[in-house]
């Protein structure tokens, strides 16, 4: 549970001799971690202007089937918010926790409409422990399962389940955006956000977002082009999430509670980089950066490419291994993983290495 702030930017104490106290003094002597107010300024402002222009657009263009464009454009926009609402979270953007805090609430629960104490506090949990079984919650089994620790075969629809779940992963993501939108509904009527004035806040802006999107669709498009329009756009918005998540860890080293792993390495070793220069930048919102970003949460986004090169080479330097490829090949990964973990036959989950 959480009551507010952000996520956890690094170990609270890392000891100065240690490998990744080693490597924190280089990245803070290269001025790294300094804010990026002058990026975050335009960037924050193009968003919200291209995000309200996008809505005005929809307004003024009415009943049309051309209203499936403009739907597709807000599933990108909403992500692009998303994104900088996800910064804010790991306290990139403002120095002060309340700052940002407000910002994330603002750009998730009322932007977006995702609850932002919740994804807070998911998020803390699989920074703190990625990829680790019974830790991180982004591999807790569900519809999908990550682990074959977790891919219990019960029956024979199970069983079939399990072997086509590769072939069904970007068909599920077309429904993510409606989970995520359901997840919030269940956090925000739970104990998830413990504060009760930030708890108060965050339903506010929920429902003031909820109430408005359906108002807005149903009042300027007749119904069947309205529940189009919200097929589309919720279907989109949670296909560019998933595709933009999902290449960071899975298909990586799991861990258990018994690896005896310093807080260097099980950053690394879980964490997969995404080559493609600044367009791949854009699209991903800066987690193709994922190792930089893993080791230094709190890193600003343009940031985390300029730390590459020095990340990279200290990696190297102490024999831990560093994983990038391409976008389209981490999405064949990923997929070759979720076909070995539905196949008790094709082979085990990979384990963590150093070197």
């Amino acid at each position: 549970m959480t009551t507010v702030g952000s996520v956890i930017d690094r170990p609270t104490s890392a000891a100065r001799g240690s490998d990744y106290g080693k490597l924190l003094k280089r990245v803070k002597d290269a001025g790294l971690l300094d804010r990026r107010s002058g990026y975050y300024t335009f960037k924050i402002v193009v968003t919200v202007l291209a995000f309200a222009g996008a809505w005005v657009a929809f307004v003024m263009i009415g009943p049309s089937w051309w209203q499936l464009g403009i739907a597709a454009l807000l599933a990108v926009l909403y992500t692009q918010v998303a994104f900088i609402g996800h910064d804010a979270g790991h306290k990139q953007i403002f120095r002060t926790r309340r700052a940002n805090y407000l910002l994330g609430v603002a750009l998730g629960n009322l932007g977006v409409g995702l609850s932002y104490g919740w994804w807070i506090d998911k998020h803390n949990r699989h920074h703190a422990h990625p990829n680790e079984v019974g830790s991180d919650p982004d591999i807790e089994p569900g519809v999908l399962v990550f682990t074959e620790r977790h891919a219990p075969l019960h029956s024979r629809a199970v069983r079939l389940w399990r072997r086509l779940q590769a072939y069904m992963f970007f068909p599920l993501l077309l429904l993510e955006g409606l989970n995520l939108h359901v997840a919030s509904v269940r956090a925000l009527a739970g104990p998830t956000v413990r504060s009760r004035g930030y708890r108060a806040l965050e339903i506010t802006l929920f429902a003031v977002h909820t109430v408005g999107y359906l108002a807005v669709v149903f009042l300027v498009l007749p119904p069947w082009q309205a529940i189009a329009f919200i097929a589309v756009h919720q279907a989109l918005f949670g296909l560019y999430m998933g595709c933009s998540f999902a290449p960071n860890h899975k298909g990586m080293p799991v861990l258990t509670a018994d690896d005896d792993l310093d807080y260097l390495r099980r950053q690394v070793l879980t964490s997969r980089n995404i080559r493609g220069g600044r367009l791949v930048d854009f699209l991903l919102g800066g987690l193709n950066y994922q190792i930089e970003h893993h080791l230094f949460p709190n890193m600003p986004r343009p940031n985390l490419r300029r730390s590459q090169h020095l990340i990279r080479r200290f990696c190297a330097e102490h024999g831990v291994s560093y994983a990038e490829t391409g976008l389209f090949a981490s999405y064949r990964q990923v997929l070759r993983h979720l076909h070995q973990v539905g196949r008790p036959n094709a082979g085990p989950t990979p384990r963590a290495q150093e070197g």
